[in-house]
């Protein structure tokens, strides 16, 4: 997710969300189809009109001459009669009504079909993005591109895609017929659906490609800013912050508007210039076809035929141009969009390989470094089975990262961490997600019920079971003192409850999950005295023969644990 310039041009994000379509694509085909026979009957509509209207004022003239229209050389449709003239006019305007709305139809079937799948796979690239790729990331622009970003792809799929083959065939046709008149006629209606359906798009859009990358990526930088303000909202009220962030808040609104006023001026600008550019070229048909009549190249009904499906048949390229003012924001979001999916983990997940059971678990001389700050460096402990280790040291030591890393939430860059004797590299993901709980330091809880979140730990438990882990984790009594009990609504990232309960409740899902091997980080921080010996009471008596990893910089925790390590910058004593 990069800020400034699109990485990629516009045309290779186009195939690249082209390529999505696939397992949409008779649908697509038969937009395209549905379309273009939409566009031509609105285009013979206009010239069917012309004849008719032409027939209308020529027939008693000639009537008067005792000349036939075909004297002139007018064509069959000219010499058709009035009232089948008037049918087939009819048939095609309610055949245009129809067809556009099937068109309309497939395409925004399309469009939500695969927003759903993008939005599955983005979802599925975060996950195996997360904890290492994502940890300090920008929240609020994950979220602009998970909501706001796909969404704007529905203008790609639904408006987009389609009119562009459409707009290519009908104009095809188009050159096609306009040939039949004349040669030099279909040259000049090329060049008109090329000036105005590719040059000034093209143009227009390499000038906004910036702009547009720049509007959604200060679009996203909002979002996390009030995402950021209203989360630190009581701290704000508190130290009377409150002015100079709604005063950043405003400018950066100002500045993200500044950016759309831009944008807006070029898609007036290019509007502006379309519609100059289809008058010239309609006026430029007029005149040709007017000097080819006089030097006898084409009859009557060949300029006007020629003139009038010049001057209607610019309503596909037209749609082009009028797509691309929204094109630029739309190519910005599917670049945010595809640098998601095509973010490579930094640790990739293992399936496949032989399943293994916990027996015991070591770190043999491991080395690892956030970037260039080294956390861990020739750091060896054994962890053996049924035993209850503490590691104790000062906060930035390194204890969460050990943990982190037997979680495989990173890799080491140096020695190995060995479950049951093999390296965790080598362990499927899933097995190793099964034998470990993980209580972090920060619990965080889904704005659900106190029970769908405590069930996090095991998904489909029995309320008796949920109820069980609470008992354990010695909230169960808390829990049954409120209004709801067990179906009492958390809040927002559990902002109904204090820290010390937030932490009990991921202590609770460790218990849920009743996996062999558990990791404590700092699981008493936020708990006073009496709550910290309640909590250790209930570990002792309920970890059964499990192992257990206990880290904490407070001395009081260790007293859970049968060996105590001391760990100081990165190296264990």
């Amino acid at each position: 997710m990069q800020g400034g310039k699109s990485r990629r041009s516009g045309i290779r994000i186009m195939g690249q969300l082209i390529g999505l379509v696939k397992p949409l694509l008779p649908v697509m085909l038969l937009a395209i189809v549905l379309g273009t026979v939409g566009y031509l009957c609105a285009i013979f509509l206009t010239i069917l009109a012309g004849y008719g209207l032409m027939h209308i004022l020529l027939e008693p003239v000639m009537e008067a001459l005792g000349l036939s229209l075909a004297s002139l050389g007018a064509g069959a449709f000219l010499q058709m009669e009035t009232q089948t003239l008037f049918i087939a006019l009819i048939v095609m305007a309610v055949m245009r009504g129809i067809l556009h709305y099937g068109e309309q139809y497939c395409n925004h079937f399309i469009a939500f079909k695969l927003l759903a799948i993008i939005r599955h796979k983005v979802f599925a690239a975060l996950r195996k993005l997360c904890p290492a790729k994502l940890e300090g990331r920008d929240k609020g622009n994950l979220i602009s591109i998970i909501t706001s970003d796909i969404e704007l792809l529905e203008v790609f799929y639904a408006h987009t895609i389609s009119p562009i083959a459409i707009a290519v065939l009908t104009s095809l046709v188009m050159i096609l017929f306009i040939g039949q008149i004349s040669p030099a006629a279909a040259i000049l209606a090329l060049a008109g659906y090329l000036a105005v359906g590719a040059v000034i798009p093209l143009f227009f859009g390499k000038r906004g490609a910036y702009k547009g990358m720049e509007f959604r990526n200060g679009f996203g930088d909002l979002n996390s800013f009030i995402l950021d303000s209203l989360r630190g909202l009581d701290e704000t009220i508190q130290y009377c912050q409150g002015e100079k962030r709604t005063k950043e808040m405003a400018e950066r609104s100002d500045r993200l508007g500044g950016v759309q006023k831009g944008l807006n001026r070029l898609e007036a600008s290019q509007r502006s210039v379309t519609n100059l550019v289809i008058l010239l070229f309609s006026f430029a048909m007029l005149f040709l076809m007017i000097t080819l009549r006089q030097t006898g190249s084409v009859d009557l009904t060949g300029m006007l035929v020629g003139t009038i499906a010049m001057m209607g048949s610019f309503g596909p390229v037209t749609a082009l141009a009028s797509l691309s003012n929204n094109l630029n924001q739309t190519l910005a979001s599917g670049e945010r969009v595809l640098a998601i999916l095509e973010e490579e983990p930094k640790v990739e997940e293992v399936s496949g390989a032989e399943s293994v059971s916990f027996a015991d678990a070591e770190a043999d001389n491991i080395d690892f470094a956030y970037e260039e700050e080294q956390i861990l460096k020739d750091y060896s402990v054994r962890i053996p089975k049924g035993k209850v280790i503490g590691i104790h040291g000062a906060s930035g030591s390194g204890k969460s990262t050990l943990l982190k890393l037997l979680m495989r939430f990173w890799d080491v860059q140096g020695g190995r961490l060995l479950i049951s004797g093999r390296d965790v590299r080598g362990i499927n993901t899933s097995d190793l997600r099964e034998m470990e709980s993980y209580v972090t330091q920060e619990t965080v809880l889904f704005h659900d019920s106190i029970a769908n979140n405590i069930a996090i730990g095991k998904p489909g438990a029995a309320r008796e079971e949920i109820m069980e882990a609470a008992k354990k984790a010695s909230i169960h009594d808390f829990i049954m003192s409120l209004p709801k009990g067990y179906d009492t609504e958390v809040g927002e990232l559990g902002d109904t409850l204090s820290g010390g309960e937030k932490q009990r409740i991921g202590i609770s899902r460790a218990f849920l999950h009743d996996a062999p091997f558990i990791l404590l980080d700092e699981p008493t921080s936020n708990l006073d005295s009496l709550n910290e010996g309640i909590i250790l009471k209930s570990l002792k008596e309920g970890k059964g023969d499990k192992t257990v990893l206990l880290v904490s910089h407070r001395k009081s925790t260790m007293n859970l644990a049968d060996v105590v390590y001391e760990m100081d910058n990165g190296r264990i004593s």
